[in-house]
């Protein structure tokens, strides 16, 4: 089987818990948070799975800012990635930010099409309801959508359901 990497941000919270989960139903695969990941790790695995939440422009355009995204970014150019199959997973809340819902997953998506991955594990968007998300390519989420704190119920199917999907599609 080839190597699979976990990769999430931030820490702590539902990407986190979503990331755990996924690693259980995966079961053969390495979990670590973008901020622990080196260059090693990034070169053994031959496919990655990557998450995050949704966060606004400010934070990956803000000089100030201490969020790890930007270096993770840096960090896979460096390693190089036209190689790679990569799948990814969001999230979002649908009732609060109905015009955004998981637009992070779209700036990863964009970030790792750039640079000659491929993205695997597309989501149909039946069964959410947002008006709007920078992620979604028609009928489908350019990976797997998670609400934790509108439909967290539908999480665990919705992962296990994934996570068959992406095997196959490695």
């Amino acid at each position: 089987m080839k190597k699979t990497i976990l990769m999430y941000w931030p820490q702590g919270g539902n990407v986190e818990t979503c990331a755990k989960h996924i690693s259980d139903k995966y079961e053969d695969l390495e979990m670590k948070s973008i901020d622990q990941v080196n260059n090693e790790d990034l070169k053994n695995a031959e496919q990655y799975i990557i998450g995050c939440s949704t966060v606004g422009s400010e934070t990956w355009d803000n000089k100030d800012n201490s969020d790890p995204w930007p270096a993770f970014i840096n960090q896979l150019d460096q390693v190089g990635i036209n190689d790679k199959k990569v799948a990814l997973f969001g999230l979002g809340d649908q009732v609060r930010w109905p015009m955004h819902f998981v637009d992070g997953m779209a700036v990863l998506n964009e970030q790792i099409l750039n640079k000659g991955a491929k993205v695997v594990g597309k989501w149909p968007v039946e069964g959410y309801d947002h008006e709007e998300s920078e992620a979604q390519n028609g009928d489908f989420f350019v990976g797997l959508a998670l609400d934790e704190d509108i439909q967290p119920e539908l999480s665990e199917e919705r992962v296990t359901k994934w996570v068959a999907q992406i095997k196959s599609e490695f």
